[in-house]
């Protein structure tokens, strides 16, 4: 790549999906363009997160589905071959390299300069090259734009012996390749539920200790409670209303992990998995140099400008800015802005950010989609009910027994699941969907259209499901609602 000049028309720090979106557009729009990496290109959610996870839980769930086929369950009673199951997840990743993801960078005509970048003022990053490269430091300057995707990190507690314990974070859990006899998970969200799927499901004795009431609290509670009778059904301990209060690890690396209470009960593992939360990227990219406080969640507008910054020259898309921390609404962020920065350098003055305009994430307060790869699949689009009624909504709520769909008896012997629809009477379409069941996750883009498209709930019941398919359960629902 060339990498001759130090002066482009737009900088990008983080080449994760959604700095390599970002830089994409802006690309497509004619600017030249330059990514700063310090890791690897590709990014957290290729390497350390979604890509990895899913690979170690499509064999625990595909054997799932298949225990309750008729004439195929016998088939696999055994055990899944763990050294397999890693040898997949390593070649979905790469092997951690980024060989791929380079090919792809050159072929869009994106620049990539090495190291660590940080902001040194208006328009400027320095970017120190990796340890033992031998390289010097550089200074690019962005004549337009300077976009910081630097994503998040997982946040640890500040808790006794928790720096000599060493615990997993979903980098180690995702890239572990032995299989923990006794794993604890301190939490209760979708990294915890998936990861509670994914090692009970390699063989691990798994107990999940949950501070809340239960797993997946920001979903419908269906969801939750089903995803827990399943885990516990495979031998998964889960612990409500319990908190952890210290960590010790006395015999080094190779040690028992103990895991202090506040009740005082002491619980020893092999590993112990902290899934409690994720904290910005933003503590060391030189925030302080242009007004900003550092290790902060960045602020924006529809299109991503940091709100905080004078001349709108500085962007954040992605998980920094915390509307929305999934990989798939970051590169929805990220094509926006990049978008957006191509017309304003072409002199654009009035570009369209009202709602559901070209230039508007409106995506992100309304139409946020999400599939839960657990046991079963957890499939969500727009708000809950809850979340609705606490915005002062006039609703209706409708559920359905999937399991009483043919298709999904068709599917699954014994299918368990359940749909909500949350209508918002007042305006007359879908504000929510959630489907939970085996399977569900391919359901989830048909709610999320009608739900981005308000599409009204009357024009819904001429959408016909093809027989006998899963997505029957949409007639049902649409008939509950009719009554």
């Amino acid at each position: 790549m060339n990498q001759a000049t130090d002066e482009y028309d737009v900088i990008v720090l983080g080449a994760g999906p959604v700095g390599e979106n970002l830089a994409d557009r802006t690309r497509a729009a004619g600017l030249s363009t330059v990514i700063v990496e310090r890791e690897l290109v590709g990014g957290e959610c290729s390497y350390w997160a979604c890509v990895p996870s899913k690979a170690l839980l499509r064999p625990v769930l595909a054997r799932a589905e298949a225990r309750q086929v008729p004439g195929v369950r016998e088939a696999v009673g055994g055990p899944l071959a763990a050294a397999d199951v890693f040898a997949h997840r390593d070649k979905q990743v790469g092997n951690w390299k980024d060989d791929g993801a380079l090919t792809w960078l050159e072929s869009a005509g994106i620049d990539l300069v090495r190291g660590h970048g940080r902001l040194v003022g208006p328009r400027r990053v320095a970017v120190t090259p990796p340890d033992g490269s031998g390289g010097e430091e550089r200074t690019l300057t962005a004549r337009h734009a300077v976009a910081v995707c630097t994503g998040t990190r997982a946040a640890l507690p500040d808790m006794p012996g928790i720096a000599e314990a060493r615990p997993w974070t979903s980098r180690e859990a995702t890239s572990s390749g032995t299989v923990p006899d006794r794993l604890i998970i301190v939490g209760g969200g979708v990294v915890a539920a998936e990861m509670a799927t994914a090692w009970c499901g390699l063989g691990s004795r798994v107990t999940v200790l949950v501070r809340g009431s239960g797993l997946l609290n920001r979903i419908e509670p269906f969801a939750g409670e089903l995803v827990a009778e399943t885990l516990r059904e495979a031998g998964a301990e889960i612990r409500t209303g319990t908190s952890v209060k210290g960590l010790a690890r006395p015999g080094g690396a190779e040690g028992p992990v103990t895991v202090t209470l506040e009740s005082g009960e002491r619980l020893e593992a092999d590993e112990v998995l902290f899934a409690t939360g994720r904290a910005p990227h933003t503590a060391e990219v030189g925030l302080e140099t242009v007004g900003l406080e550092p290790g902060g969640w960045l602020t924006v507008n529809e299109t991503c400008r940091v709100t905080d910054v004078p001349d709108g020259w500085l962007y954040a898309a992605g998980d920094v800015n915390h509307r929305a921390l999934l990989t798939h609404q970051g590169k929805y962020q990220a094509r926006i802005a990049g978008a957006a920065i191509g017309a304003r350098a072409r002199g654009v003055e009035r570009l369209d950010t009202s709602r559901w305009g070209e230039y508007a994430t409106t995506a992100d307060e309304a139409a946020v989609p999400q599939v839960v790869f657990t046991d079963p699949e957890v499939a969500a689009v727009g708000l809950t009910a809850e979340q609705a009624e606490s915005e002062g909504r006039s609703i209706r709520v409708v559920d359905y027994d999937m399991g009483q769909v043919e298709g999904a008896v068709l599917y699954a012997d014994g299918y368990r699941g359940r749909a909500r629809m949350v209508v918002d009477l007042d305006r007359g379409h879908l504000i929510g969907v959630t489907f939970v069941g085996p399977g569900v996750s391919e359901l989830l883009h048909s709610a999320t259209v009608a739900v981005a498209g308000e599409v009204p709930i009357d024009r819904l019941w001429h959408a016909v499901p093809s027989f006998p398919t899963i997505s029957e359960i949409w007639l049902r629902l649409l008939e509950a609602y009719r009554g």
